[in-house]
Parts: C-alpha cells; structure tokens; sequence
C-alpha cells in the first residue's frame, strides 16, 4: 500500500538537528503535551523528570519504561510537537522492496525502517529525528533523499520480525554451523566416530566370543581404573574448592555507589514455553530489579504457536522495555534456538537469560556491569549463583538442593583454579553481548547449550567469573519431569563431548593438556559413570550373595583392591561430599539427606539410559521442564491474584 506523505508537513533541518539538551526539552515538551491530554498527571510529571536526570535518560523512555504512558500515545504526540505526520505501521507497514536485510540491525540500534518512497524521497519510519537518524539517512539517500514520519519502537520490532522473519528463522537455527560446522551439534556424529565405534563395538563383541574371561577382567580392569582416577578429580575439586571463593565480590557499598545514569541498557532473555501461569510471578520478579526501568531491554521469547502464552503476556499491561518476541516455527524446537532469535534483536551492552520460574536478587544486573567493567575483556560470562527456595518440597528437591551446592561451592571453584573450561549452568548466565555474537551464540542443536557454550568460550580464549548474587528458583520435585529434565541434561553432556571430540588434538591444543583431561572426566566422564553404574551394582550384589562370580579370585591382586577401594570409601566420599556441602550452606536440615545419595545415583542412571536412547533415536528433542508445581510457586501465585483483585 502506497500512502502519500504529506508535504505541507516536511522535517525541519532546525528542530531535527538539535543538541542534548535541546533534545531533553523537546521531551519535556511532549510530556507537557500529555499533561494538557490528561495522560498524564502533574505529580507523575514531576516524578518522572527527577528520574530523567537520575537515570540519565529522557523522559520518553522514563515514562514508557515504567510503563506510565502507552507507547502509541507517547510517539503520537512526540510526533505532534515535531509537526509530522505518525504512522502506524501496523495498518500501514512499509514496502518490503526498500528493506534490506543488510541493515535490519541497523533498524533496531537507530530506531527507524524505510516506508515509502513518495516523489522521489524515501519515507522513513522512525522513533526519533537526531543527528544520528540524519547521519544514517543521508549515507544512504543523500542530503535530500528521504524525509521522516514518527513511529513508535514497537512497530520497528515488529516491522522488522514481520520483513525478516525466514532470514532471522534461518539464522538462530543455522549460524554457528555455517560458521564453524565442526562445533555444531547439527550432525550429531561424523562418519569417522560412527564407523571408529562401530570397528570397537565389531571387535569387543569378537573378543567376547574368543576369549570371555579375558575381555571380562579386562573391561573390569579398565571401568574400575576410569571409576578410580573420576573419583579423585572429583575429590580434588572438592578438596581445592572447599578453601576457595571464586566470585568476584561486588558490595553493597559499591552497587550504592554506581550512578544510574552510567549504567548501560541490559538485555533480559526469558525463553519461555507453555508457561502462561507462572508469567505473573515472573514479570513481578523481573519489574522488582534494581535498574533504571528506561535501560531494560526485556525480552520474553514466545514459540509462535504458544497462543496461551502470548495471550496471558499481552494481558498482564507490561511497561514498553518488556517485549514480546515470536519465534517462527522450525525444528528443532530448542530454547537455544529461539535465544538465538531473540539475540538479534537485543538492545543492550550486556545480556542475560532467566527462566519462567527465576528470582534473581534485585541487584544483580549492577553487580554483573560492575564485575564487567572490572574484569579483563577475556571475561566473556559472568554467573550467578543459583539455589532453591522450595528445597524442603519433597525428598528430590532436597537432593536437587545439595547438589547445586556442591556445584557451586566445591566443584566450581575447583575447576576455576585448575583453570579449566567451565560448564555454564542454564540461568542466570550474564553476557558481553559482542563477545556472545561473535563466537556463534548458542548451538540450537545441543540440548544442554550451557555446557557447549562454556567449552567453546575457552576454546576461543574467554573465560567465564562468577558474581556473588543468587537467583533463586524452583527445584524439580516432580519425579518424570525430573526424568525428562536430567536426561536432556546427559543427553547434552554426551552432544558436547561428541562434537568437541570430532577434533582432539585441536580441542588440546586449545584449551591445554589440563583442560582436555578436565573436559574428559568432567563433560565426559559423567555419563559414562551413569551409564556403568549398574552393571557394577549387578555384579557387585551377584558376587556378595552367590557363589556364581567371586571377584577377588577372577580380577589381579591391583585391580580387586582398587575395586574394593571404590566400592567402599570411594562412595563413603561421595555421601561425605554431599553432608559437607549442607554443612557449608548450613542446611543443617539437608545433612542426613546426604547419607540417602545412593539412591539418587540409581535415578541418574535411569535418566541416562533414557537420555541414549534419545542421542541415538531424536538427539535434538527438547523435553521441557515443568514449572510452577512448587507450594510456594502456587502460593505466591495466589498472593499475586489476591493483590490484583484488591486493586
């Protein structure tokens, strides 16, 4: 549809090229505007040009960000005091033939799209006329080329999703294998791996024939070595971590003493699925932050045939900075795969992902720029600390609880002195965005990308911090769920050390003789112990209660003693790394949970064979996590609706 663009109407050079602060007054004379509308109150006015000059912003996004003024309203009237024409772009959305795939980051960072040509001018949409909307016109168009109508930024995001979308689709889904194929989880095994296990499985399955009692003490021999040397590199990390504290120690003090106006806009990804009922909880939690709410770029990334969602998004009347993005429909259907989409239309300096169900503390995004101006530009990540707040739920969230704390305060801090790749952990990960876009973003193709991620970080010469801020979420108390969530997870482990292994010498080279053999034992090891379990458990019971198999007898004097080593105070260790991980959070509550761990290793065990199967029949399937199943989710649910119901 071709509008006419009113020339009784043109940009005037003068007003266009104002200066800062003619720019603030140009504002303020809109929220006059609005005032005189009755939009907007005097007391709300007044309010929001303090917060203009403490957060360093205009009052456009001032009052936009807190969600005190529609959007449609704000650039309607900005564009009446400009005395030009608004357009709404989704009655009238722009020529697709002057929209170039080239420039749609462009569009997002200057805030305009070109809309129509109209005697000879290019018409552009924009949400601003500054010099830098006139520097970018005039590159494009020359001096006299273009003109401008006023849009809002919404209709930009949803112009250029509309214009985009197979390229954006393609992109998230496809990117890091184009780049670097050898690191994409895309194909999950290469014909060398396939055809190398095929000959070992060819020739163990051989030697079983020709010689069975040899290939049995020799399978023993080798599984009870690798049980040996995982269990003291667990006990190293442990024993290493208990004395150390990683994070990068940001204080009270210093978070008060950080001007807001210096602070950056931060990008907010949530990657959400079927999640309709806790979005209250969530948008709560994320409205809470302390940050200026003009420089949050909050981008809850819906599946576009998740109606319900969406539907319950748009109802909760979200301020502008929080954002609806779809996800075009394309397999796999992966969290990592619409973070990749989401990504491209990201705002802000830094990034981070929260799940449905996260409380971060409130200061956390100023502790991560604080850590970040701090640190050396090789610090590509930095995470927060994750723990439960509904650990008491049921016998599983009490396991779940104390494994996150062994993770967070034995085992990270180990690897981070051995100065090995770490794992990232799902949430709460927080992001140079430049560093996150130049090494590919996420693999849409690995189901656990965290753990991928950390791995091609220090391949590519980054390393990864931690910040002592908490995020609080919910613990998987549902045993399927926790069936399908620890799966995923093997599964992912199993992805990450397939592809990172199609190269090994590489993989060494990059990341060092310490990091591979971290990598192996860390990445790879886990599942292999999983999955070994029980046959060590069968012929540990048949040998103690028949006369069918006698260990001590079958298996070399070294091997039967690191045997007996492993099955007793090897597993005594591992029940003593979980009390002492309670003890060090003081869940005092949680310390005889430890003594229970060997039931939770049977249900690890379970989740792996599952998580095989899957590698080898669906290897890119997502199964979601449910959420929301917690009391003290439900309750807080209910406190939400009853407030909402009061007002």
């Amino acid at each position: 549809m071709n509008r006419a663009f009113p020339q009784s109407a043109p940009i005037s050079t003068g007003l266009s090229l104002m200066p800062k602060g003619d720019q603030s007054a140009l504002h303020i004379k809109v929220g006059q505007r609005l005032l005189g509308k009755g939009l907007l109150t005097p007391d709300t006015l007044a309010a929001a040009m303090e917060e203009q000059d403490r957060w360093g912003s205009h009052l456009g996004h001032v009052l936009l960000g807190k969600g005190i003024v529609r959007p449609i309203d704000y650039f309607r009237t900005l564009a009446d005091v400009l005395r030009v024409p608004f357009v709404n772009l989704q009655v009238h959305p722009a020529d697709p033939s002057l929209c170039f795939y080239g420039d749609r980051n462009d569009y997002a960072s200057v805030g305009l799209i070109p809309w129509q040509r109209e005697s000879g001018r290019v018409i552009l949409a924009t949400t601003a006329v500054t010099p830098r909307q006139h520097e970018w016109a005039r590159s494009r168009f020359g001096r006299n080329g273009y003109a401008f109508v006023i849009t809002s930024p919404y209709d930009i995001f949803w112009q250029t999703q509309r214009l985009f979308r197979e390229e954006d689709s393609a992109q998230a889904l496809d990117a890091l294998y184009s780049r670097m194929p050898e690191h994409s989880a895309k194909i999950t095994m290469t014909v060398p791996q396939r055809n190398g296990l095929i000959a070992l499985g060819i020739l163990y399955l051989a030697l079983c024939v020709v010689r069975p009692g040899d290939v049995f003490v020799g399978t023993m021999a080798v599984l009870t070595v690798f049980y040996l040397v995982t269990f003291l590199f667990k006990f190293l990390l442990t024993w290493v971590g208990a004395n150390r504290n990683v994070d990068v120690q940001i204080s009270d003090g210093d978070v008060a003493a950080i001007r807001d106006q210096d602070l950056p806009v931060y990008t907010v990804l949530v990657p959400m699925y079927r999640e309709a009922s806790v979005l209250p909880l969530l948008v709560n939690s994320l409205k809470g932050l302390d940050y200026p709410a003009s420089k949050l770029d909050v981008k809850f990334i819906l599946e576009e045939d998740d109606e319900e969602t969406i539907a319950a998004a748009k109802e909760l009347g979200m301020p502008a900075s929080f954002e609806i993005v779809r996800v075009p429909h394309s397999e796999p259907k992966t969290k990592p795969k619409a973070c990749n989409y989401a990504l491209t239309f990201a705002r802000g300096e830094f990034a981070t992902i929260y799940d449905a169900e996260d409380m971060p503390e409130p200061d956390q995004l100023k502790k991560a720029v604080i850590a970040f101006r701090r640190s050396e530009s090789s610090v590509a990540c930095l995470q927060a600390r994750l723990n439960y707040f509904n650990r008491q739920d049921n016998w599983l969230t009490r396991m779940f609880t104390l494994e996150y704390s062994q993770w967070f305060d034995f085992l990270l801090p180990g690897l981070d002195w051995l100065k090995v790749p770490i794992p990232l952990g799902g949430t709460s990960n927080h992001f140079r965005v430049s560093v996150l876009r130049q090494v590919g973003a996420w693999d849409p193709y690995n189901v656990t990308e965290d753990a991928d991620l950390g791995v091609r970080f220090a391949q590519e010469g980054y390393t990864v911090g931690v910040i002592n801020s908490t995020t609080y979420e919910e613990a998987n108390g549902v045993l399927p769920s926790w069936i399908k969530q620890r799966s995923r997870w093997v599964k992912g482990y199993m992805q990450t050390w397939l592809v990172h292994m199609r190269h090994p010498y590489h993989l060494w080279q990059s990341i060092g003789p310490k990091g591979f053999l971290s990598f192996q034992l860390f990445v790879g090891g886990p599942p292999l112990v999983m999955l070994i379990n029980p046959f060590f458990w069968l012929v540990t019971i048949v040998s103690l209660t028949t006369n069918w198999i006698q260990l001590g007898d079958l298996l070399p004097e070294p091997v039967a003693f690191i045997a007996a080593f492993n099955l007793i105070v090897g597993n005594l260790f591992l029940v003593y790394f979980g009390i002492i991980a309670a003890l060090k959070r003081r869940y005092y509550d949680l310390v005889l949970q430890g003594i229970l761990q060997p039931f939770y290793w049977v249900l690890h065990s379970v989740a792996a064979y599952k998580a095989l199967w899957q590698l080898i029949t669906m290897p890119h399937y997502w199964e979601k996590t449910e959420h929301g199943t917690s009391l003290q989710t439900k309750h807080a649910l209910a406190q939400l609706g009853g407030a909402a119901n009061g007002k």
